[in-house]
């Protein structure tokens, strides 16, 4: 394991160029040091000239992918790479807040969990506060993170074993929250701290956007986590409900 650094951030990116600087920067800010491997997955745009600021230095890692890999093998990428023992992910439209990290790495030696996350801001695609926070419970277990999922991406730090067990797989569907129900059933709850962390970018174009697509995909999760199709449908209309309080309510 890496003896200079206890996280490794990782953030896939695709045609980001105008938001990702505010992500590695924010990753920079942080009370503790991480080393960033920032993962191009065939980006068109100028991603490269806009990471030109970090490229030298010894913390920051950018990566190209030699085709369009989807997100979810773009993340694993980075994980694989790393090698340390915590996995915190970023997407490159989003951001974190000063002392995220050292927070989450207090949580998870004082607990022992596998697997954290935060409370987050709902942000505009241009970056302003919607005045929107989500908070989340200090205890996600297995029965409560198949009712909603409540651990946003963006927000989590896990333990790379862990990870490594359950990769993120499946882009047909929500990737990170099969990964997220399995390392829950396998070494027990999540933890959260409910502060507002994480500022969450809402992007146009972004595939949990589309409420129709989003369900389908939902539905998705539970059959790649082994549930037969009636108790997949009757946690899907769970998962629906939540998400309307969660947003809207």
């Amino acid at each position: 394991m890496n003896d200079l650094y206890s996280v490794s951030v990782v953030i896939p990116a695709y045609n980001c160029a105008e938001t990702v600087g505010q992500a590695v920067d924010s990753c920079l800010s942080q009370d503790i040091p991480v080393i960033i491997y920032c993962i191009d997955d065939g980006s068109t745009d100028d991603l490269e000239g806009a990471l030109k600021p970090y490229l030298d230095m010894d913390c920051f890692h950018y990566v190209k992918n030699e085709k369009n890999m989807g997100v979810s093998k773009t993340r694993m990428r980075g994980v694989e790479m790393a090698d340390t023992e915590y996995i915190a992910f970023l997407d490159a439209d989003d951001w974190w807040a000063e002392g995220k990290l050292e927070k989450q790495l207090k949580l998870m030696k004082s607990t022992n969990a596998a697997l954290t996350s935060t409370g987050r801001e709902l942000m505009t695609h241009d970056g302003k506060s919607t005045g929107r926070i989500i908070g989340i419970d200090e205890v996600i277990d297995s029965k409560k993170i198949l009712l909603t999922n409540c651990l946003n991406c963006s927000g989590v730090m896990v333990r790379r074993d862990a990870m490594l067990r359950f990769p993120m797989e499946h882009d047909d569907s929500h990737e990170d929250y099969i990964s997220w129900i399995k390392i829950i059933n396998e070494f027990g709850p999540a933890r959260g701290i409910n502060e507002p962390l994480l500022k969450y970018r809402l992007s146009h174009g972004g595939k949990s956007r589309n409420k129709l697509k989003s369900a389908v995909m939902n539905y998705k999760v539970y059959r790649y986590c082994g549930f037969g199709r009636l108790k997949s449908l009757a946690l899907n209309v769970s998962y629906a409900f939540n998400g309307v309080k969660k947003y809207y309510l």
